[in-house]
């Protein structure tokens, strides 16, 4: 089976969806073509796809509603323009969802919340409920209370990065243009289109060309993305939206747009990324039973396992965690602060509720935030 076959099957998309195209350049919400991207979203959901969809155009479609011809400089104005165009953004896609009975949810995110390691442990978790619900969450930056010191610069990094919070396999971006070519086919006839290429080559930058007016992002950006994006091991597909049925040829296998790939398989992708981005800040001591658990079966870390903690760490901070011999066996993301799980180590799952008041997650620290050492 071939890469494009392959990826087509994967079962967790991340798909985002450019201004240029959402609002037909810049003339409001082009209602028909959502439609058609509903349709075919909604058709990969029955066929048991987990979908995210990060939809640019809130900006874009304030202006229009505002009745502004250029895109304002000042950030307030942006942010206003944000808030008034999210609303229409986030209704034609729950419109254009409903009439398949797909729910949809709406989720702005902010860089805090990806880099607050216990928001960002929030978020995964909200995603990948409403994703177990067969909910289609619709992403978008909170662009009414971000500053330019601290927002994503454009929806190309946040697909990539929502890809990194929910593991998925494949980042769709749908463009105004055919793919990524090895120049700028807008001012060279000659151009050729790059069919398959890894994410990490060097050229790329040079090949990348500028952004529209519309949008913050550009061919750079994507490029960027699709580097971040094979962080925890996605591929990206970089394809035009306005291709018939585009979606449901990506997933059939056919070669359409441009195929980045990721220097490592999704699962040593993320663990080098975890592995390697953050600092330990306590540690927990296992039992033979949690250690064996953890080594030979490939499980999450339950707290009936857990017979000593040290630090004074809280959700979602990087733990060591050793054997009884005090050597070190995994690192990974810590569902309950220290406090709580001094409180329930020792005791199995089901008791968490009534030992803490509430039930965050039943594993200490699941297998997807966990890296042997």
């Amino acid at each position: 089976m071939n890469q494009r076959h392959k990826l087509g099957q994967s079962r967790r998309w991340v798909v985002k969806i450019g201004s240029a195209l959402i609002t037909d350049e810049g003339n409001g919400l082009d209602r028909e073509a959502l439609a058609c991207w509903g349709a075919q979203m909604a058709e990969l959901v029955r066929q048991g796809v987990e979908l995210v969809l990060v939809s640019s155009g809130a900006v874009a479609e304030g202006m229009q509603r505002l009745g502004w011809v250029r895109r304002p400089h000042a950030l307030q104005e942006l942010q206003a323009a944000a808030a008034v165009g999210q609303m229409g953004v986030i209704q034609a896609w729950e419109s254009c969802l409903q009439v398949h009975d797909i729910h949809t949810a709406q989720i702005l995110l902010t860089h805090d919340d990806l880099t607050d390691r216990k928001r960002y442990l929030n978020a995964r978790s909200s995603l990948r409920t409403l994703l177990r619900l067969k909910v289609l969450p619709v992403v978008n930056e909170n662009d009414t209370v971000v500053t330019d010191e601290i927002r994503f610069g454009d929806n190309d990094t946040l697909a990539a990065l929502v890809a990194n919070l929910v593991e998925a396999e494949l980042l769709v971006i749908l463009t105004d243009q055919q793919g990524m070519y090895d120049r700028d086919p807008r001012i060279n006839s000659d151009a050729r289109l790059l069919q398959e290429v890894a994410a990490d080559d060097p050229r790329l930058e040079k090949m990348a060309g500028g952004s529209g007016t519309l949008g913050r992002g550009g061919m750079r950006t994507k490029v960027r993305a699709a580097r971040l994006a094979g962080r925890s091991g996605a591929a990206t597909i970089i394809a035009s939206g306005r291709e018939k049925n585009v979606l449901q040829r990506i997933a059939a296998g056919e070669s359409l747009g441009s195929l980045l790939l990721p220097g490592s398989a999704p699962l040593a992708a993320r663990k080098q990324w975890l592995a390697g981005q953050l600092q330990l800040c306590g540690k927990l001591h296992l039992d033979a039973g949690a250690v064996r658990v953890l080594r030979e079966a490939g499980r999450s870390l339950l707290s009936v396992g857990v017979t000593n903690v040290e630090g004074g760490f809280r959700r979602g901070d990087l733990v060591s965690c050793v054997d009884p011999a005090g050597q070190e066996v995994a690192r990974g993301l810590v569902n309950y602060s220290a406090g709580e799980t001094r409180a329930i180590m020792g005791q199995p799952s089901d008791r968490i509720e009534s030992l803490l008041g509430y039930m965050g997650e039943p594993e200490l620290i699941h297998r997807d935030n966990l890296v042997l050492v």
